[in-house]
């Protein structure tokens, strides 16, 4: 595989994590292609101390935007073969999770504001991920209804996952696919 190359200063971004994720997937391969994938499935976001403030009134809503820092990503392509289809596509018109800059972006389910822990429901982001920014999601703003989906539109909708090769041939799975050692708080 060729690496593709950017050449741009980097940001002083200072990015900071507010919180921390923890959920039952491990690893990328254990979690739904998209947040909406597995109908109750629950994580819980543990807030960073001193941000506690940062949640009044989250708790009326339904739907949360997650940043998240893809910490278990590991280098980039510059083209990738999404799931269900078998043609390589640019990068950017994948959601693929190893990007120049793997930022993550959920919109799930809130169940509960509980102190510094909140509960959500139906994501796709694996434990121990770092949480860098929370945003309320707006149906009047954030919902697109004529929104144009490029080539996944003429994708089948029961196409195989390519996923989990190893599975279909009997294979354990290879080494950058298999459970993590686990991290304590």
């Amino acid at each position: 595989m060729t690496r593709a190359r950017y050449d741009s200063e980097p940001l002083a971004a200072g990015l900071r994590p507010i919180g921390v994720l923890r959920s039952p997937f491990a690893v990328h391969h254990d979690a739904p292609r998209q947040p909406a994938g597995r109908s109750g499935v629950t994580g819980e976001i543990h807030i960073a101390q001193g941000l506690q403030n940062c949640l009044r009134d989250l708790a009326g809503f339904s739907h949360l935007w997650v940043l998240f820092w893809c910490h278990l990503a590991r280098g980039w392509n510059a083209q990738v073969v999404p799931p269900r289809d078998r043609h390589k596509r640019g990068l950017f018109a994948t959601r693929a999770p190893q990007r120049p800059n793997p930022i993550g972006l959920s919109c799930v389910r809130l169940l509960s504001v509980q102190k510094r822990v909140l509960t959500i429901g139906d994501h796709d982001i694996l434990d121990g991920t770092p949480v860098l920014d929370l945003k309320p999601y707006l149906p009047y703003c954030d919902a697109i209804a004529d929104a144009a989906i490029g080539y996944v539109a003429d994708l089948p909708d029961g196409a195989a996952d390519h996923r989990a090769w190893w599975q279909d041939r009997g294979l354990p799975p290879p080494r950058v696919y298999r459970q993590p050692p686990r991290r304590s708080d």
